[in-house]
């Protein structure tokens, strides 16, 4: 048993579906687990639904004829039949959908988004198994939220392991092809709709890797594999043909799109290999992450991250910065949601650089003050470099402004005022 997962990007339209099913004939696999994700933008689009119908908007019935279109139009280039039963299923899940946006009385923006986007997921699998199955690849669906139970926090769920293992190994069969959604699962109290979280349909694919005891887990992305940078901001960027778990965490850790670490981890319970590869050239190697498996090839990794801020705060007194000081600073960053990326202290000195993607700058630096002389640069830029050579460090560095450098075993930290 394998586990394929595949993405938004990749089933976007009718020739994305139909390289799915090239993808799945030229691995040769027979006993598969194919998780697959909302077609295209559509997670993103029923988010707008999900805004629209709480915020009272009068734009939401043309939000609906929006979604119902666009998957219209990618079964009438699959299935050229109208008659076709795919259909009608899918018409069920416009009318659940509807159903549920007519009845529900919970203004709980968090509940209704699970009740609202697990449509996407449903709705792709249902068209992806159908084409399957018309091109002769025998399969069966799978509605994922029969498996997977979760708490009930709504967004971000917390997966009961001993649960979800019990009715996985009772409803999914290691043999033949299954189709099944990313991202989704269901709370156990009232079987309500909920989901995974950020990366939720990788994470499936490993929930089900680890239950089954999986052979492997490949995503399939729109790109080579994991990089050894952004291509956006970095030249001459490296395809990573291995990489360990404990590098793939630590580059995710510091902020690299390569995988969640959620994701990571039950796989490296049980040491199943993990592939990245690209769907637009599926014969490629791709990347593995893998148990103890040396970095290949030897090179540095770089990580940036922009619009970023660096507090730097010093006692009134001159008194030590000692626990009960950090311990404050530690609580107010969790308070005002800060996400902490570099951390330095000294004895009469703490910096600190945060990612203020919640808008609660001014409301931490308010509290801070009154404890301390503090100084602020917002819109910096920090670089993170694992493996690094002394010459690349001094070329990143070169004539720009440095605020703050930390070097730590083989990970160096540079905080850049652009």
């Amino acid at each position: 048993m394998k586990v394929f997962k595949f993405g938004g990007a990749s089933v976007k339209d009718a020739e994305g579906v139909r390289n799915l099913k090239k993808i799945i004939d030229i691995s040769g696999e027979t006993n598969l687990i194919v998780v697959v994700s909302a077609m295209g933008k559509m997670t993103n689009h029923l988010e707008g639904i999900v805004s629209s119908y709480l915020g009272k908007n009068d734009d939401l019935g043309s939000q609906i004829m929006e979604f119902r279109e666009y998957h219209h139009n990618i079964m009438l280039k699959l299935f050229s039949n109208q008659s076709h039963p795919v259909y009608n299923e899918v018409r069920k899940f416009y009318a659940k959908l509807e159903n549920f946006l007519e009845t529900n009385r919970s203004q709980k923006h968090a509940y209704v988004y699970d009740q609202v986007v697990c449509y996407g997921e449903l709705i792709s699998t249902t068209i992806v198994s159908a084409f399957l199955q018309d091109e002769g690849l025998n399969n069966s669906w799978l509605d994922v939220r029969s498996c997977i139970v979760t708490d009930a926090n709504f967004r971000d769920a917390k997966v009961d392991w001993e649960k979800t293992q019990q009715r996985i190994t009772e409803n999914v069969s290691v043999k033949g092809i299954t189709i099944t959604q990313g991202f989704l699962g269901s709370d156990l109290e009232n079987n309500f709709s909920t989901t995974l979280g950020r990366e939720g349909s990788d994470y499936t694919a490993a929930i089900f890797a680890y239950c089954l005891n999986a052979d492997s887990v490949t995503i399939w992305k729109d790109v080579p594999g994991v990089l050894n940078a952004d291509p956006r901001y970095f030249g001459n960027t490296r395809l990573l043909h291995n990489i360990s778990y404990t590098e793939a965490i630590e580059l995710a850790f510091y902020g690299a799109s390569v995988i969640h670490p959620k994701t990571l981890q039950p796989l490296q319970r049980k040491e199943i290999p993990l592939f990245v590869k690209s769907f637009l050239n599926p014969e490629n190697a791709g990347t593995c992450v893998g148990k103890g498996v040396a970095l290949n090839p030897d090179t540095s990794c770089f990580i940036l991250k922009r619009d970023q801020v660096l507090i730097s705060l010093s006692s009134l007194d001159f008194s030590f910065m000692m626990e009960d000081n950090i311990s404050d600073i530690f609580r107010w960053l969790h308070e005002f949601k800060m996400k902490v990326e570099l951390i330095q202290n000294s004895a009469i000195s703490f910096s600190v650089c945060v990612d203020n993607k919640f808008n609660r700058l001014d409301d931490l630096l308010a509290r801070l003050k009154e404890r301390f002389k503090v100084s602020c640069n917002d819109g910096v830029t920090l670089y993170t470099v694992r493996h690094a050579k002394p010459s690349e460090i001094d070329a990143l560095m070169e004539n720009k402004t440095v605020l703050l450098k930390q070097e730590i075993h083989d990970t160096v930290q540079i905080v850049i005022k652009e």
